[in-house]
């Protein structure tokens, strides 16, 4: 049993399980009955995905310095919010069926989802 940590719309793993949208928006021009059958997600809980304002700090951080202050500041956000509860759960579930969480971003080492990774891994989750 394990989380996977996953590029939103990418195929999905045979053992993957439930996939766990962590975005503030639902993909676009993609009607909402296919987002399970385009590999998008089952679940979309936005409450794990950074704050609009927090998002566009993400997006404009050119320079490494900028990013690691949207980490500092999207782990605070997380851990001062019922979002901490909900990866507390994750993690514990981990341990009992797979499942996965993720972003759209490619580049997961500059995206929402490697924190996210690092926090549930924080909690002791198992991640594949």
């Amino acid at each position: 049993m394990s989380i996977r940590i996953v590029q939103l719309g990418s195929a999905r793993a045979s053992d993957e399980g439930l996939r766990i949208g962590t975005v503030r928006r639902p993909p676009r021009g993609v009607p909402k009955t296919e987002f399970s059958s385009r590999d998008y997600y089952d679940v979309w809980l936005p409450m794990l995905s950074p704050s609009l304002d927090l998002m566009a700090q993400a997006r404009a951080a050119t320079r490494q310095a900028e990013w690691d202050g949207f980490v500092r500041k999207f782990r605070a956000e997380v851990n001062s919010s019922d979002a901490s509860k909900v990866l507390d759960l994750l993690a514990a579930l981990s341990k009992t069926t797979h499942f996965s969480v993720g972003c759209y971003c490619e580049d997961e080492s500059r995206c929402h989802r490697g924190i996210l990774r690092q926090l549930l891994n924080e909690r002791g989750a198992l991640i594949a």
